[in-house]
């Protein structure tokens, strides 16, 4: 059985990623696997401060800040599959996402120290989950870019991205067709090796 951590980085809980997030979350289950979600915008979560305390020791996370980072570190090294799911701001993810992103780079990558050491996550797999008010192409592409470079960096599977558009304030965004391709996604990312 597959495990699933998702990073639910909307301030929204029922906003348009949260849909897309509950049918591959439905469609997962259905195929076997167990999912574990965070909504980060409920978590005390602090920027990196760079002071490389995490580099001191290559087996634990490490870091000298003691918020919620060390809940999701936990979840996360334990997963098979870490979902990142953010509607796009300013053609990125939103705040807390990039936080864990920043403070996971380092942590788990133990690369910054007087010495080069190991990534702790090597080989996971890491698939996106985004929603924004442009065309994919053109609203989503920049995080996707960045999360292939993060994952190639931390030598992690990068498994893609679900990313669908909302047209709109005053326009109705989950539907059928929707819902179909967000159970495909799962389908297609956690059926890949088979």
């Amino acid at each position: 059985m597959k495990r699933i951590c998702i990073l639910r980085g909307s301030p929204r809980r029922d906003g348009n990623t949260n849909q897309l997030v509950r049918a591959f979350a439905a469609e997962a289950e259905v195929l076997g696997c167990e999912t574990e979600q965070f909504h980060l915008y409920d978590m005390e979560l602090r920027p990196c401060l760079a002071c490389r305390a995490c580099q001191k020791d290559w087996t634990v996370f490490g870091c000298a800040q003691h918020d919620d980072m060390h809940v999701l570190f936990d979840a996360i090294a334990r997963c098979d599959l870490l979902v990142l799911a953010s509607p796009i701001y300013s053609w990125y993810c939103t705040p807390p996402m990039k936080t864990v992103l920043d403070r996971m780079v380092y942590g788990m990558n133990k690369y910054y120290g007087e010495r080069k050491g190991p990534s702790l996550w090597a080989g996971q797999e890491v698939a996106i989950i985004t929603t924004c008010g442009y065309r994919p192409e053109q609203g989503a592409d920049l995080w996707a870019e960045g999360v292939r470079r993060y994952c190639k960096h931390s030598q992690l599977v990068y498994r893609g991205m679900l990313a669908e558009r909302h047209m709109g304030y005053g326009t109705v965004f989950m539907d059928a067709d929707k819902e179909m391709r967000a159970r495909a996604f799962a389908r297609d990312v956690l059926c890949a090796d088979e």
